[in-house]
């Protein structure tokens, strides 16, 4: 999926196709990263890069997503992608209730399916955490996912000479 995404946007230069990749839901900054060492991209440019590209829409998210949900309840076409999207955050709910702040990061910086800036905004959102207070949690742990991901895709790789 990470080299569709690569050869999709070759024509383009490579930091502006990494802010794309790292911009889309579900791909994010983990996606951007991978991207970034397959396109020959520096971890020193790739990786402020990333986060760059994964942070630009979180803002928007937090402040508009509860409007455009409203709005688009009165669709019935898009009933069953917001019902997705609301048992996605619901799912993540508690664990960030539990911990409130550090649970939001900890939901962002875990590079696993179904965790990232997109979720954490999502379930910041449907926990009505305060945009003062959640954005700094999202991008702390975005940082701490683009730490580890590059850990996974510069680091270990280069020990094993790839």
């Amino acid at each position: 999926m990470i080299q569709t995404l690569v050869d999709f946007f070759s024509n383009i230069p490579s930091e502006l196709a990494l802010i794309f990749i790292s911009m889309l839901p579900v791909v994010e900054l983990r996606g951007g990263i991978v991207a970034a060492k397959l396109m020959g991209v520096s971890l020193w440019v790739g990786f402020p890069v990333c986060i760059l590209g994964n942070m630009l829409p979180i803002p928007f998210v937090l402040i508009f997503l509860n409007k455009v949900f409203a709005f688009l309840r009165r669709f019935k076409a898009f009933s069953g992608f917001l019902d997705f999207l609301d048992r996605k955050a619901d799912k993540n709910k508690e664990k960030v209730q539990r911990y409130e702040l550090l649970g939001l990061f900890i939901l962002v910086a875990i590079p696993l399916p179904g965790t990232g800036a997109w979720t954490g905004a999502l379930v910041a959102n449907a926990l009505n955490i305060p945009f003062k207070k959640a954005f700094p949690a999202i991008f702390a742990g975005v940082i701490g996912a683009g730490i580890l991901m590059s850990i996974f895709s510069y680091f270990i790789p280069s020990l094993f000479g790839y």
